[in-house]
């Protein structure tokens, strides 16, 4: 009698504690996911004709009003920014709608959930775990859909340049360098190289790694040589920066320095080091002969391939 008696306390103790966690969990629950109900954007327009007219002519407006592909594009407004029936009762609590900006407070992971909800797959596979996704980068921090303000990609500056330079400023600078890639001219982009979306590399290139990279266009480089340049092999930012430099082909250092900081007489060159004695002022002054190292293309006026010789005499890269 005892034993069924504790028996049936303990039950309903386990009830009771079940009962309270359903309670707590029924509290924590957001109210749009409970009660908010869809409203149509006949309903939206009622206060958001300004936001309307710049939707207008954008691609999603588009796509949504005259060709939606499910049901939740066919929604338009609320596709995007979930159930609106109690952000139209009370417009001042923020967290009963979804806000795409960074001052609206809706969680960055909220944000890319409704995007994603249509955009997943294609180059947007690595995105979980990329540098921009840890940084808590918003789909919105480079797109807008809502404006059409750039041709393509609905992005928030008019180009795709611009809106990466919006953040990587340090990049912008390097471009403005005298040596540079041809990027503030209009004949690449930032996602030539890059893939903002994700990628298997830190850097969110577009190859496994950098000389795949860039042999993707600079063909000539790619190899494989018959004599091999060991520092081309291991990687092209060896001796190249790859935004801008203002050392000329984007050299980290001019030549003959950057030769010199892995060739040193130690390894037997027949010419004597350079050095300042050796400039073409100082050979002036003291009526000597600077050194050829200093004319021209400084090293490369003899070892003339680099990148690599298919020459059987081509050893010291000479031809």
């Amino acid at each position: 009698m005892v034993g069924n008696a504790l028996g049936r306390m303990r039950a309903r103790g386990i009830s009771a504690l079940w009962a309270l966690a359903a309670l707590l969990a029924t509290a924590a629950t957001p109210a749009v996911a409970q009660q908010a109900t869809y409203i149509g954007e006949k309903a939206c327009l009622g206060c958001h004709s300004q936001e309307n007219r710049h939707f207008n002519d954008s691609l999603h407006a588009k796509l949504f009003r005259l060709n939606p592909r499910n049901a939740l594009e066919g929604r338009v407004c609320e596709a995007c920014h979930g159930p609106g029936s109690l952000h139209a009762k009370d417009n001042e609590k923020k967290e009963l709608i979804i806000g795409f900006t960074r001052g609206w407070g809706t969680p960055v992971s909220t944000q890319n959930d409704s995007c994603m909800a249509c955009h997943q797959g294609g180059n947007r596979l690595h995105w979980p775990g990329s540098t921009h996704a840890g940084n808590q980068l918003a789909c919105a921090d480079c797109h807008n859909p809502m404006e059409r303000v750039s041709l393509t990609s609905s992005l928030v500056k008019p180009t795709i340049n611009e809106t990466c330079q919006n953040c990587h400023r340090q990049q912008r600078v390097e471009f403005n360098k005298r040596s540079h890639m041809p990027l503030p001219e209009g004949k690449m982009s930032c996602v030539d190289c890059h893939n903002p979306h994700g990628s298997t590399t830190k850097p969110l290139l577009k190859a496994e790694s950098v000389n795949m990279l860039c042999t993707s266009c600079h063909a000539e480089k790619r190899g494989p040589m018959l004599w091999e340049h060991a520092p081309v092999r291991e990687s092209c930012m060896n001796c190249h920066q790859p935004h801008g430099s203002n050392h000329e082909k984007l050299l980290v250092s001019a030549r003959p320095q950057l030769c010199q900081q892995c060739h040193s007489p130690a390894i037997g060159h027949p010419g004597q080091f350079y050095n300042a004695s050796q400039t073409a002022a100082a050979g002036s002054q003291l009526g000597g002969a600077p050194s050829p190292r200093i004319v021209a293309r400084s090293c490369q006026n003899c070892h003339s391939q680099i990148h690599g010789s298919n020459h059987p005499a081509g050893a010291r890269l000479q031809r």
